[in-house]
């Protein structure tokens, strides 16, 4: 692989490792956490369009095609999230988990203080294996995610050292939060500390994992690994939108608290995103135009 990646996912594993640790180093505030999420779903949502849409259809040349993988990861990460309940981010503490229901009862299934609102309301049944699981399908398309945008950009400037940028920043600055939300319900379930440590090294390998794969692949495909490319993109880029608006949507539009402030995050991280295209190599659908099909 390109050092590029290796960089890449030597970083996101030790972010994976930061966040699956801090529930026991230090105590988050909900409102700080809340911002944080904002951020960095900002962030996700303004890569996913900014980026990798436009990346994709250079990389396929046909815009249909593109929004019919971009309709695939968005489906696969709504049904992943439905089957599994995985996408909960902050701690989870015992005292937590009956108010978090209370107080959040409009938010079935995706609630940031923690808990998810659909799930019983003792801690000791609360499952970190099926959230583990979920988050690890996720992490290994974010490692996919990573790997095709490097090699997209690869196409355009093969020496630069910002290839695939902002999808690595919005790998990283989530990697944390998923890996914090598996020790935390480890923590609550009465896990030993070594036990948390054990699980939480082997997700933080699971996005490498995903990037390796991906790239071996791209290799073992040859001379059509350029639509190969453009398809996990645009795969990727629904992945990301569902995850980034699974995160607004509760935070901006349903708590009537702090509403300004997670605003200017979530603003601030599409920014942030659009700006990030400045230091990548020639935005991609500069490179040729993009076919639409048509049909009779």
């Amino acid at each position: 692989m390109p050092t590029v990646i290796i960089v890449y996912c030597v970083f996101v594993a030790a972010a994976s490792l930061a966040g699956g640790e801090l529930p026991s180093l230090i105590r988050l505030t909900h409102a700080r956490m809340q911002v944080f999420v904002s951020l960095v779903a900002g962030l996700m949502l303004g890569v996913g369009l900014f980026h990798m849409l436009p990346h994709a259809a250079a990389e396929v040349n046909s815009l249909d095609h593109v929004m019919s993988w971009v309709m695939g990861g968005l489906l696969t990460t709504f049904f992943l999230i439905r089957a599994f309940h995985f996408h909960q981010h902050g701690p989870a503490e015992s005292d937590q988990v009956e108010s978090s229901i209370h107080d959040h009862d409009h938010d079935r299934g995706h609630n940031h203080a923690g808990i998810s609102a659909t799930q019983p309301s003792s801690p000791h049944r609360l499952s970190w294996v099926g959230m583990g699981l979920g988050l690890s399908i996720h992490t290994l398309l974010d490692g996919t995610a990573m790997a095709a945008s490097v090699q997209a950009d690869s196409h355009l400037a093969a020496d630069s050292w910002w290839l695939g940028l902002g999808t690595f920043l919005a790998v990283l600055l989530h990697k944390p939060l998923d890996a914090m939300s598996i020790t935390s319900l480890m923590a609550i379930g009465g896990w030993s500390k070594g036990s948390r440590q054990a699980i939480n090294v082997a997700y933080s390998l699971l996005c490498p994992l995903g990037a390796a794969l991906f790239w071996f692949g791209a290799k073992w495909l040859g001379g059509q690994s350029q639509t190969f490319v453009g398809c996990a993109l645009a795969f990727s880029a629904g992945v990301f939108l569902c995850i980034s608006l699974s995160d607004l949507l509760p935070e901006v539009q349903f708590h009537s608290h702090d509403r300004l402030k997670l605003s200017a995050a979530l603003l601030l991280g599409i920014v942030a995103a659009w700006g990030l295209r400045y230091l990548e190599p020639a935005h991609a659908h500069q490179r040729s135009g993009i076919r639409a099909e048509t049909r009779d």
